[in-house]
């Protein structure tokens, strides 16, 4: 156990030395809906929330979506097959499905090199069935241009640009996660939140939540 908190592995590689090894797990593993972490997931929603008008959602280790702030109405309300949108919404396969946000994203192939980079290093990590199953999945996606992300001039992080309509907003997004989670379940849940790059974006997302107000 001490070797694997040196070299910081996840919580879910070490219960599984320790099982391997014959022992017990170290570390509980809960249903997001328990009660222990009913205050972590207050906590989630009150940071959602804070983010308006800005874009935020929670994702499991499989990038389902946990829980997401009102402002993300905005970016599925163009959404074509609705299938997507059904319990449990992947935000990945939503995301470069050609029934999905695909078709509005504008980078689709710098953002789908960046996503598949991303699972990929997920997998090599926790050798996850169904991660190696979604990363098969999203391969097969139309698209592929771009095979490895790599930086563009004049940007200093991997954009997300999306045309609903006639207009083209731009985001990047950060990633928050609980600092010193000693469950297996929050210590793999995510905040991703997308902020606006230019002050058009700015202010379209102003504008549609005081017309949702």
């Amino acid at each position: 156990l001490a070797i694997s908190e040196r070299l910081d592995m996840p919580l879910r590689q070490r219960n599984r030395l320790l099982v391997a090894a014959g022992f017990a797990p170290s570390f509980s593993e809960r249903e997001l809906d328990s009660e222990p972490l009913r205050p972590a997931m207050d906590a989630v929603q009150t940071v959602l929330s804070a983010h308006e008008p800005n874009p935020a959602i929670a994702v499991d280790r499989h990038w389902n979506l946990v829980l997401a702030n009102s402002a993300i109405a905005l970016l599925l309300s163009a959404v074509e097959d609705k299938s997507l949108l059904e319990p449990p919404v992947n935000v990945l396969r939503l995301s470069l499905h050609p029934g999905g946000l695909g078709p509005m994203i504008m980078n689709y192939d710098e953002l789908r090199a960046h996503l598949l980079e991303r699972l990929s290093r997920l997998n090599d990590q926790y050798a996850d069935e169904t991660l190696h199953e979604l990363e098969e999945e999203l391969r097969g996606y139309p698209g592929g241009k771009i095979r490895h992300q790599h930086a563009l001039a004049g940007e200093i992080a991997v954009p997300l640009k999306l045309k609903l309509g006639e207009q083209v907003l731009s985001f990047i997004s950060t990633i928050t996660v609980f600092g010193t989670p000693l469950d297996v379940t929050l210590s793999e849940l995510a905040i991703e939140t997308f902020f606006p790059v230019d002050d058009v974006t700015r202010s379209f997302l102003t504008a549609h939540a005081t017309a949702a107000a």
